[in-house]
């Protein structure tokens, strides 16, 4: 039997999952909806979820390695070894499934790969406190973006093999180098009490700052010296991967969270359909793509907003019927179930005493 240990018992919170559900929506979002960027609204509106919901998606990762570490207590010691054990095996998990994904050839930049990556490079960072990792977020967003361009610039001029391995780390889309900001953000805001009025309302103001102040210096800049080099450098378009869109979309990413962490309080019945989605959002978002590989590209390429609207209310009331009747998630399940026993049968109990998960029978 595993030794036993004081663990502080951390809550789902129903607003995280509101918000991973708007994320995985607004990912569907981007990839089916009508309309590109520069098209008349509404058709143009998808403008919003592209880059965006991706990013919520990734700073939420965070804010859930935080949880699982012991939210705003982190655990220590031992315990902190088997956090980082579950949180590695739930990297690990994800690798076999983003390759069966990638064998679908949907036309879909998958984010999955990079998810796994991201959960193992984190895993020296979960005894750090928020203001050490905001710092650390603060460093990457402004170092990461020049030095990932130089290393795609040299890439192509020069290619030496290993585009898959390139690819994860300083491709055009969900680059490491560069995504390992909204991952620390998150883990930071994990690190704080986000049942916290106080907190939350600081989530938005900061998030809504940080938006708005990235959008404005960079179109300002834009406007002043428009050249081709600099523009590449201080862009906010989608999956431009510069400091200034690490920095818009961690603000929307921030207020997203608070607003939802509020609106779940105010009104959890109407939004429980969301967290559904949200609490079952890796099912959803391998779902889409497998749906996506058996339908054919002409529902990326020749998007329709009825196929679009399906995608979201199949997805949604299947979500919240598996929610309501069978609780995790299929994958979620797995992910649970495995990493919990590989990091040795240790999972919280509501008395906050770390207790060996109940043996398998038969």
């Amino acid at each position: 039997m595993p030794p036993t240990g004081s663990v502080r018992s951390v809550e789902r919170l129903g607003g995280v999952d509101v918000a991973r559900g708007l994320a995985v929506l607004g990912m569907f979002t981007a990839h089916l909806a009508p309309g590109r960027a520069g098209d008349p609204w509404p058709q143009g509106a998808v403008q919003v979820a592209d880059g965006r919901s991706a990013a919520l998606f990734v700073v939420l990762a965070g804010v859930s390695v935080a949880l699982l570490s012991g939210g705003a207590r982190p655990v220590r010691g031992e315990l902190l070894a088997r956090a980082r054990r579950r949180i590695a095996v739930r990297g690990a998990l994800l690798v076999p499934i983003g390759l069966v994904l990638e064998l679908l050839n949907a036309p879909l930049a998958l984010i999955l790969l990079q998810y796994a990556l991201l959960f193992v490079l984190v895993l020296p960072f979960l005894a750090l406190r928020a203001p050490v990792l905001l710092a650390l977020a603060g460093v990457v967003a402004l170092a990461a973006p020049p030095l990932v361009f130089a290393a795609r610039d040299r890439l192509e001029a020069a290619p030496v093999g290993g585009e898959a391995v390139t690819d994860l780390l300083v491709g055009p889309y969900y680059p490491v180098g560069v995504w390992f900001a909204y991952l620390l953000v998150g883990l930071a805001v994990g690190r704080m009490d986000l049942r916290e009025s106080g907190v939350r309302r600081l989530l938005v103001l900061v998030g809504a700052a940080l938006a708005v102040g990235a959008h404005t210096v960079s179109w300002a800049w834009q406007q002043a010296a428009p050249s081709g080099d600099l523009v590449r450098l201080i862009t906010t378009e989608p999956h431009a991967s510069t400091t200034f869109e690490v920095v818009a979309n961690t603000g929307v990413s921030l207020a997203v969270l608070g607003l939802c962490l509020m609106a779940q309080d105010a009104a959890p019945r109407l939004l429980a359909p969301v967290a559904a989605t949200g609490a079952l959002a890796l099912t959803a978002y391998v779902g889409h793509v497998v749906a996506i590989g058996v339908l054919g590209s002409a529902v990326v390429w020749q998007p329709r907003a009825s196929t679009w609207a399906a995608f979201i209310v199949v997805t949604v009331v299947l979500c919240t019927a598996w929610r309501a009747w069978l609780g995790r998630g299929p994958l979620e399940r797995v992910l649970h179930e495995v990493s919990t026993r590989v990091s040795g049968g240790v999972e919280p109990r509501p008395d906050g005493v770390a207790a060996p998960a109940a043996p398998r029978q038969g």
